[in-house]
């Protein structure tokens, strides 16, 4: 794994450039702990700065046809498509997370094949970036033109719907990447900038504070952080001053409840890649196994081995299914949840289980023997960690399942379809899967949650909703 370190520069008006102020700051890579670039540390001078050129920018990008945003959007997918090996490379080192052999055309749908289920990281992901910006395109016109002319019941006037941000959306972007993961970001600005016309999509980086507090002059807001980290009520204060809209997505605490017929083999299949995809470092992670007393036994008998059968190393090779964590820091939080999991049992895992004598690696984990009210039953861990309980009955199932302040993501696992639709009606989820978890992210669906899961969809037509603003016009006919 080259350890090369790299400058990087975060991209304003068009133009690759640095902070303001001169400052960088060190990425690591978190499978060797190494540093391997750096990139600028922008402040509020910088986000004053990116914001005048969306400004300028404005006037013109709102005039553009939704044909010519179509055409800017697919010449971005030709970008991602053509570099997605390297942007993959890139996002392994700087992530930890497994990356994914050489593959078809990115702009296919992303499979789930199940010889690609074992490792859809890295990779998987660029390709789904481009699926997803393609199917918002038509689908989402088609829809919003659909529903332009409303008939009223006045004989003497008729209306229409119009998006007051412009001709279908004509957004402009600032992008501000996680702190310890944007060099594939910054790395697709540079291949892409001759496409992107300057102020319409910016990225800086830095600090969340003050780069991520934002301006006044930002109309919307869109976070994705841990509701421990993110401070969502600075978030919706901040927004009401300026009465700005906000769309949160702030974490989860999946459950997988697993009935008594379900499938065993099948099921321990599905919480390896579900519990383990990218260390678990995923909101939508099955970290919450929930078993039916005659299943539990004989679920664990399969799961076990297949845990331990996780190929944990560095995330370049071809022989690797799970990486390193994050961070150091992050590591050490893992842990703490595991020393502090009193009365707990761990089968399997718990330990850093480093392969090559640094990085930051934690093992995976099966903790079985927590009750309800547990710490790591009720707390996002964000780590390869699946807690195992057994329920008595269906209503206890659906109780423990809702009985966390998440509402992202969850699955049920039963070959009785009655069963099944009743376990999803009554789970408090924005996601509800049966007999899979994790990989259904279908870009016609929409992804977004309920509690402190957040608010806003993500995906689908009805993302569009998030990001756009309605306008009615009523018209006198004479």
């Amino acid at each position: 794994m080259s350890t090369t370190t790299t400058q990087y520069k975060v991209f304003i008006g068009g133009e690759l450039a640095d902070a303001a102020s001169g400052e960088t700051m060190e990425v690591i890579a978190p499978a060797t702990g190494e540093t391997i670039a750096e990139v600028p540390r922008c402040g509020a001078e910088d986000v004053d700065r990116a914001v005048e050129a969306a400004q300028a920018a404005a006037p013109e990008w709102l005039e553009k046809t939704p044909k010519e945003r179509s055409e800017l959007l697919h010449k971005l997918a030709d970008v991602l498509e053509e570099h997605a090996e390297e942007l993959a490379q890139l996002e392994s080192v700087n992530v930890g997370k497994r990356s994914w052999p050489r593959a078809t055309r990115c702009r296919s749908r992303p499979t789930t094949s199940a010889s690609s289920r074992r490792r859809p990281q890295s990779r998987g992901q660029v390709g789904r970036r481009v699926h997803r910006g393609l199917h918002l395109d038509d689908p989402a016109r088609a829809d919003r033109d659909r529903r332009r002319h409303l008939p009223l019941e006045l004989p003497t006037h008729d209306g229409r719907l119009e998006d007051g941000s412009g001709p279908r959306g004509g957004q402009l972007q600032i992008l501000k990447p996680s702190e310890q993961t944007p060099l594939s970001l910054l790395r697709f600005v540079q291949l892409a900038q001759e496409v992107i016309p300057p102020g319409v999509l910016q990225v800086v980086t830095g600090d969340g504070v003050p780069v991520g507090s934002g301006s006044s002059s930002i109309r919307r807001s869109r976070w994705s952080r841990s509701p421990a980290t993110s401070r969502p009520q600075d978030d919706r204060r901040n927004a009401a001053d300026t009465v700005k809209r906000v769309h949160l997505e702030l974490g989860g605490k999946a459950p997988m409840v697993i009935f008594d017929d379900a499938d065993p083999k099948a099921v321990a299949e599905g919480i390896r890649l579900a519990g383990y995809w990218n260390s678990g470092q995923d909101c939508t992670a099955g970290s919450r196994v929930i078993a039916g007393s005659k299943i539990y036994d004989a679920l664990l008998e399969e799961l076990v081995p297949q845990v331990e059968s996780l190929k944990v190393g560095d995330p370049l090779s071809d022989e690797t299914e799970m990486g390193s964590v994050i961070s150091h820091d992050q590591q050490e939080r893992i842990l703490g949840f595991l020393e502090r999991a009193k009365g707990a049992t761990i089968l399997t895992g718990g330990g850093t289980g480093s392969t090559n004598g640094g990085g930051f690696f934690v093992q995976p984990t099966i903790v079985t023997d927590v009750k309800q009210d547990d710490e790591i039953v009720q707390r996002e861990v964000f780590g390869p960690v699946v807690t195992v309980q057994k329920f008595a009955d269906d209503d206890q199932a659906i109780r423990w399942a809702n009985d966390v302040r998440y509402g992202l993501a969850a699955s049920v696992w039963t070959r009785d379809v009655g069963r099944a639709m009743n376990a999803a009606r009554k789970l408090q989820f924005g996601c509800v899967w049966v007999n899979d978890h994790l990989l259904p992210l279908a870009s016609e669906l929409p992804h977004g949650g309920y509690k402190q899961s957040g608010y806003g969809k993500d995906m689908s037509i009805y993302s569009m909703e998030e990001y756009t603003q309605l306008k009615h016009v009523a018209i006198k006919i004479d």
